[in-house]
């Protein structure tokens, strides 16, 4: 279940929230699970709530056209059949997010990794 309140969501973003909860609901995804991964999708992309007030109006434009460009990047790769675990999903994603995967795995060694080393260590 997610937490928080939703008004300060635009109808839009809650519009996308829902369709892509549907989706994983249809993909077998337990519902509390995939509300919630719903509205983690919307707020990497608008950055939170687009209403005054809401942290979406403070994230820069340019954010947030990236982390939309992202998703669509990776969900193309995942209809290609690759899984998100791949090397090929690891390599749409910016080397900031491939930094944060390899700090939460305590990678030794990647402050000073390219981006292609970053996904190499991450794939294996």
């Amino acid at each position: 279940m997610t937490r928080g309140s939703k008004e300060k969501y635009t109808e839009e973003q809650k519009h996308k929230a829902l369709h892509i909860e549907q989706s994983y609901e249809h993909k077998g995804v337990p519902k509390s699970q995939a509300e919630g991964r719903a509205w983690a999708t919307v707020n990497k992309q608008s950055g939170g709530g687009d209403k005054p007030g809401g942290s979406g109006r403070k994230t820069p434009q340019k954010r947030k056209n990236a982390a939309e460009s992202d998703t669509a990047k990776r969900a193309a790769k995942t209809r290609q059949g690759y899984s998100r675990e791949s090397s090929a999903s690891l390599e749409t994603q910016t080397k900031a997010s491939l930094l944060t995967q390899a700090r939460t795995r305590n990678i030794s060694g990647r402050s000073t990794m390219t981006k292609a080393e970053l996904v190499s260590a991450l794939a294996s």
